[in-house]
């Protein structure tokens, strides 16, 4: 039996415990409450009843909640130091490229809200334009260092069995189209082509991302996309397993 298996079974008898208590004490109360005489006996047991209910629910109770924490702490994957100062890089030079995204789209001119398409497409253009220029010695790697490009594919070639990793690429398989995809930094990624969603058990084990970026694959290479313009900020290379 698994350490998760054991913990959602006292999580499991905890509850019922809890379950049995209460309905054992609502019996009772309902008894005496009923009781038509002896006021002064039935107050007392009453009293003895509640401070026993107030007593006893709380060590459960807490008891539960602490399972409840470990469980959380066994689905929780355990991250070495290295690892995380792996994360914190990545996380760094996102921020870095999502503050120079901030400071060049205050200094660009205000739409207002009865902006034509065309004119949010310009604009939209004209910001791209504005981070090329920002960016032009961009490369890859950038923010996919080496270690966090190593970290990816670790992460997603151990938290997924054999059967995963192939339902994996069929799902990435058979969304591609043939409209090619060039992978080159500062580069939009085609407006014809559908964004291929990444699903959610793989989103689940990469770093989180801010609103204004995304992560897109093209075949088994992980990209990270401009929200708004599509521009590829960054990729890498065989990251699905």
């Amino acid at each position: 039996m698994t350490v998760q298996k054991s913990l959602q079974n006292q999580y499991i008898q905890l509850g019922s415990r809890i379950n049995h208590t209460k309905l054992s004490l609502a019996l009772c109360l309902q008894f005496l409450l009923g009781m038509k005489h002896i006021d002064t006996v039935r107050a007392a047991l009453v009293a003895v009843l509640v401070m026993v209910c107030f007593a006893f629910l709380p060590g459960v109770t807490n008891a539960q909640e602490k399972v409840v924490k470990q469980i959380t702490a066994a689905e929780e994957p355990v991250v070495s130091p290295a690892d995380k100062e792996t994360i914190k890089t990545f996380n760094e030079r996102v921020k870095q490229y999502v503050s120079l995204r901030s400071s060049l789209k205050a200094k660009a001119p205000k739409l207002s809200k009865d902006s034509t398409p065309e004119q949010i497409q310009a604009a939209e253009t004209s910001l791209m334009a504005a981070l090329r220029a920002s960016r032009a010695a961009a490369k890859p790697g950038d923010i996919f260092t080496q270690d966090s490009a190593q970290y990816i594919r670790t992460t997603l070639k151990r938290e997924f069995n054999p059967e995963d990793k192939k339902e994996i690429r069929k799902v990435v398989l058979d969304k591609e189209t043939n409209i090619p995809v060039t992978l080159k930094v500062n580069f939009p990624y085609p407006d014809p082509k559908e964004f291929v969603e990444m699903p959610a058990t793989l989103l689940l084990k990469l770093p989180p991302l801010p609103k204004e970026l995304k992560y897109r694959y093209v075949g088994r290479n992980l990209l990270l996309v401009d929200t708004d313009n599509n521009m590829i900020v960054d990729y890498m290379l065989d990251a699905l397993p």
